[in-house]
């Protein structure tokens, strides 16, 4: 979270407060926590922003800097929980197409508070319509949640079976050890040799017995299966997939492409570039873009330049006689 972002109510910034938390509820404005504490010490109250009622208990933290995406994600998680069809339920994919089209439909325009009621009708008039279907599909898992469950059951037995198996030998290693050196306590106190040569020989005896530990065979890690992709034309390509992909074309000879930039008769003036727009003052005629607007590639010299050509061409026209 960025230092410049701060609570909308207590204008307390990342900058001035580290430790600042920005909480969100199901309206998406955010609040710091002492705010919220301080706001709803009742457990229910307005948001200061919409004045939307709120509980206490359904503020969470604030993931994104951008409250909107965190609205947005919180409507998601509840259409989807009722908008739980798969694409095997639809005849055509067109059908499953249009399906999910109606979806982003509802989500945006919750998110954006656009025909709030007529979309809340519509999600309740669906559910009217497809609660058997709603209930089967929540405990129905899709192919992909299939194969995720497969994989972690069969990581788990994985697992268990390893941790037995080096269990095992850790077990046999340590009893090892405890004979070898109960053998040299005894070599110590029985036999006629030197302690040098005693201690000597139990030492390699002592390396033989871990080289051997070393060299015992590991459980192999576990093998996941090949994964495949799917395109968004419903192509599935990999090693676990019986589509392939296509043969590389044979490049054939032609000619070179040359780049001819296009020439159009404007029937008037020139078009002005975009330092004349600037100099000549004429970029001042137009409203300052938005952050948003500047992300999506839009440039605040586009319209002023469009304006001026629409302005003046077609000035020098003249019709044939």
């Amino acid at each position: 979270m960025s230092e410049d972002i701060s609570c909308p109510r207590c204008k307390t910034s990342k900058y001035r407060n580290p430790l600042l938390k920005l909480l969100v509820n199901v309206c998406g404005h955010p609040l710091c926590d002492n705010c919220v504490d301080l706001l709803f010490v009742k457990g229910s109250a307005t948001c200061p922003t919409c004045n939307i009622s709120l509980r206490k208990t359904n503020f969470r933290v604030q993931l994104f800097e951008d409250s909107l995406v965190e609205k947005e994600v919180d409507i998601r998680k509840k259409i989807l929980k009722d908008f739980n069809k798969k694409e095997d339920d639809f005849t055509s994919p067109d059908e499953y197409n249009d399906y999910l089209e109606f979806i982003e439909d509802l989500i945006y325009n919750l998110t954006n508070n656009i025909d709030v009621e007529s979309t809340k009708r519509k999600i309740e008039n669906y559910k009217k319509d497809n609660w058997e279907s709603i209930n089967r599909n929540r405990g129905k898992l899709s192919r992909d949640e299939e194969e995720i469950e497969g994989l972690i059951e069969a990581e788990k037995d994985h697992e268990q079976w390893k941790t037995q198996v080096l269990s095992v030998q850790e077990n046999n290693f340590s009893k090892s050890k405890k004979r070898a050196a109960e053998a040299l306590v005894d070599d110590l106190m029985c036999s006629d040799l030197p302690a040098n040569q005693i201690l000597a020989r139990h030492a390699s005896e002592k390396l033989q017995l871990e080289k051997r530990n070393a060299e015992l065979p590991k459980p192999p890690p576990i093998r996941r299966p090949p994964s495949q992709v799917m395109f968004s034309t419903g192509i599935k390509v990999g090693k676990n997939s019986s589509s392939l992909f296509l043969p590389v074309p044979k490049q054939v000879e032609h000619e070179v492409y040359v780049y001819v930039e296009p020439t159009f008769d404007m029937e008037g003036p020139n078009p002005l570039g975009t330092k004349d727009l600037h100099d000549l003052g004429h970029i001042h005629h137009v409203r300052n873009i938005e952050l948003s607007e500047l992300a999506g590639g839009f440039i605040r010299t586009y319209p002023c330049q469009r304006a001026i050509q629409e302005a003046f061409c077609g000035l020098f026209y003249q019709p044939d006689p």
